[in-house]
């Protein structure tokens, strides 16, 4: 089953693509993803970039690539190198390197996995990924600048994905700035494998797919929601179990848009369990099952399983992680009430 709103390509979070020039900000977006047209061949790459990105002076485009931010098919320039057409360039503006805003904090990270290059990072719910919003502090990348103070010169302190506060699960984390475009490029590619665990409202006959544009709320900001002018999003989902008033689903992302399984889930009228934005009642149920499906203090979902490319060894490389205990707390409630 799939359920689909068709739109045109457009890039994922964090990159863009051939902007025109009247889009870009002034705040550039953690990864900028183009490619040299033809009328620029001959040019030297700083001046081709300074006309293709007019927001940025031609200094700061120059810092760019001296500071190893910038590859061209993959590989890392030098200002003068000359460009012909055709190639693809991608930038990681050094804008957002940490500033002083953020500070190194002593908050306990669960490490999976961790190497010269990657951190594999098993997020809690209720830690904020990124400073924004009002929370300045206490957050995943605080904790990641006092666990390696190398971070703080890697955009986003080497961030290239985010969970939402309250959901829990694996996180990759870059430790180089060539790890981070390496990673950038496969989240761009939909090579990086992520599955979630989702406890939805409802019986989900069958497994299926939603595909559906997702963009921001036209009148709530703070949401997000399904229209035309959004950017394509994917998720494909499978039933695990089916339990009173509620479904157990693995979602899997072939995009990665903000609340992007919340809100698919609500659009096909399955809300999260727990959701407080894309909030839905059971129906139809016990008190008992009522009562613990409506009192869980949070999203039902959990990001179980992550493989990707290293992106220094160009092994795959895939992890996989319980879910929390209140998670399996409510599964286990949900589970008894059928032997009642």
């Amino acid at each position: 089953m799939t359920n689909s709103i068709k739109d045109n390509n457009s890039p994922d979070d964090y990159s863009v693509k051939a902007l025109p020039q009247a889009s870009i900000s002034e705040s550039p977006p953690i990864c900028i993803n183009l490619t040299i047209p033809s009328n620029h061949a001959g040019l030297r790459l700083d001046q081709a970039l300074a006309k293709l990105l007019p927001n940025w002076s031609r200094s700061r485009l120059q810092s760019w690539i001296n500071n190893h931010c910038v590859t061209i098919d993959g590989k890392t320039p030098t200002s003068k190198h000359k460009v012909w057409g055709s190639e693809q360039v991608v930038i990681l503006p050094m804008d957002y390197t940490v500033n002083s805003v953020h500070t190194a904090e002593n908050i306990h990270l669960e490490i999976i996995y961790e190497d010269e290059w990657l951190i594999i990072i098993n997020k809690p719910a209720g830690l904020v990924t990124h400073p924004g919003n009002g929370n300045w502090q206490g957050t995943m990348l605080n904790a990641l600048l006092h666990h390696a103070s190398q971070l703080e010169n890697i955009p986003r302190a080497g961030i290239v994905h985010r969970l939402d506060k309250n959901t829990s699960g694996l996180l990759v984390v870059a430790k180089t700035i060539e790890a981070q475009i390496s990673l950038v490029r496969q989240l761009q590619h939909h090579t990086v494998k992520r599955d979630y665990l989702a406890l939805v409202l409802g019986k989900v006959e069958q497994s299926g797919s939603v595909d559906a544009p997702i963009g921001r709320h036209p009148i709530h900001r703070t949401k997000m929601s399904i229209h035309a002018g959004g950017k394509p999003a994917r998720t494909h989902y499978h039933v695990l179990e089916i339990l009173e008033g509620c479904t157990l689903l693995r979602c899997s992302l072939e995009t990665g848009r903000t609340h992007q399984i919340r809100v698919h889930m609500n659009a096909i009228g399955h809300p999260l369990v727990g959701d407080p934005v894309y909030s839905g009642k059971p129906r139809n149920l016990r008190q008992l099952a009522n009562e613990i499906l409506t009192t869980f203090p949070r999203q039902a979902l959990h990001a179980q399983k992550l493989a990707l490319t290293h992106p220094q060894t160009q092994q795959i490389l895939e992890w996989e992680i319980d879910m929390p205990d209140d998670m399996k707390k409510l599964l286990q409630q949900l589970r008894s009430l059928d032997k009642k």
